[in-house]
């Protein structure tokens, strides 16, 4: 998948993971080997396993294999592939950038920004999504109706703890039950996987930005979303949960006329390609 990395480069890259996904999701005989992959009880099963002590002997192979650089953590041994897999970073790792009117991306991403449109639909990849398939809320959706959705894509590589993306106080969490498909891109040409995943989000009412909801939403083999609180104060760069194995999305969506998006962001997107953020980095500035 392409994408401008942290230097403003082009990266095109195919994976292993790409060409296993685009058999599953573009052959009919990977369909059908993917239909009960993409299953709760199967995410559930997965991430039992990766509970256990034996699936710490995968971690070794796995930071080979994804190229992750473990300078960013503190060394430990860890009890589980999920207990490394949720890992925190070395303090100061992920600073926060500090200027309060600046919207940050609560995660380590490669991040797109789309405009919601009048009638609250909105397009990823060239796929038609409307706000209110992806809420469940008519009344929630003409909220956000003419401001940004921003999409935060994170890799299997990436650190999967998340921090809240403004500050304010925050709503109950709101959870939205379904399947668990990929996140990669492939998987975007033939299902519409942000109205389809399981799903969490929370409202920020903050006095920068509004109104600000930011969703996490579930993904292949991920058996967990895990949110910390709820209906409460919250802090921009708190942490605010984590995923359990698996790549996985971060949803953020702005209110009309409160947010500009990173200029780069937009330009990217237009030309389809994917920008590198890491956590704490801006996305967006309060108008």
């Amino acid at each position: 998948m392409n994408y401008i990395d942290l230097d403003g480069q082009l990266i095109e890259e195919e994976t292993g993971q790409d060409r296993l996904l685009t058999f599953l999701y573009t052959n009919a005989f990977g369909r059908m080997l993917l239909k009960p992959l993409v299953q709760p009880g199967i995410s559930n099963l997965s991430g039992r396993f990766l509970d256990t002590g034996f699936s710490a002997n995968m971690v070794s192979h796995f930071i080979k294999h994804e190229n992750i650089d473990m300078s960013d953590f503190p060394p430990r041994r860890y009890t589980s592939f999920n207990d490394f897999f949720t890992r925190k970073v070395k303090d100061g790792t992920r600073p926060v950038d500090p200027d309060e009117s600046s919207l940050i991306s609560p995660c380590d991403c490669r991040a797109t920004v789309y405009p919601i449109l009048k009638n609250a639909n909105f397009s990823i990849k060239h796929t038609e999504y409307t706000l209110r398939s992806l809420l469940h809320s008519r009344k929630l959706a003409k909220r956000f109706q003419g401001g940004y959705i921003f999409v935060l894509r994170l890799t299997v590589s990436d650190y999967h703890r998340y921090v809240y993306a403004a500050t304010g106080l925050q709503s109950k969490t709101y959870r939205i039950e379904g399947s668990f498909h990929t996140v990669n891109p492939v998987a975007n040409d033939y299902l519409p996987i942000y109205k389809e995943n399981t799903r969490e989000y929370t409202i920020i009412h903050s006095k920068a930005f509004g109104d600000v909801l930011q969703m996490e939403v579930g993904a292949l083999l991920v058996g967990k979303i895990v949110n910390h609180k709820e209906s409460c104060p919250c802090v921009r760069g708190e942490e605010k949960g984590f995923f359990e194995y698996g790549g996985s999305t971060i949803i953020v969506l702005a209110e009309p006329g409160r947010v500009t998006p990173r200029e780069d962001l937009l330009n990217n997107t237009a030309n389809d390609l994917e920008t590198r953020i890491l956590q704490g980095q801006v996305i967006g500035t309060a108008n």
